[in-house]
């Protein structure tokens, strides 16, 4: 069995963004290569997450509109923003977060990433933007 853990820093720039980081993670999967087994990709954030779906560019920015629309930033009602952990008022980032997903796993077959057709791989910043977002990605299985 073989295992392979790797890390990614990311940066964002905006409040809520997007971002389609599927061919970063295909480069750790093509240097580590397995034939079966499978891939987890980790946020070790608790405002930024892991999504799989459609890379389309109005979609995202659907996503974005969505998410914007779902929990709005400056609602006065959020009690974590009258004492912030960090100074920032980003309670709505957690409220977020509650809908979404820390780390995707996806099953490696033959040597490949079994993602769907549609499917590419996102970072979802809901509390930027950040100057360091960090992805943990780690391989298991037969080689």
């Amino acid at each position: 069995m073989y295992f392979h853990s790797d890390r990614i820093s990311l940066r964002t720039s905006a409040r809520i963004e997007i971002l389609d980081i599927t061919d970063r993670i295909r480069d750790v999967f093509d240097r580590n290569r397995i034939q079966n087994g499978q891939m987890t990709i980790c946020s070790t954030h608790t405002t930024a997450f892991v999504a799989l779906n459609e890379s389309e560019p109005l979609l995202q920015r659907d996503m974005v509109d969505f998410l914007t629309a779902l929990v709005p930033c400056d609602a006065t009602t959020y009690r974590h923003n009258l004492n912030p952990v960090d100074g920032r008022p980003n309670a709505h980032s957690h409220l977020l977060g509650l809908f979404m997903n820390a780390s995707e796993t996806i099953l490696v077959s033959n040597g490949e990433l079994l993602l769907g057709d549609w499917q590419s791989i996102f970072f979802v910043e809901l509390d930027g933007p950040r100057e360091e977002r960090t992805l943990r990605v780690q391989l298991a299985g037969e080689r």
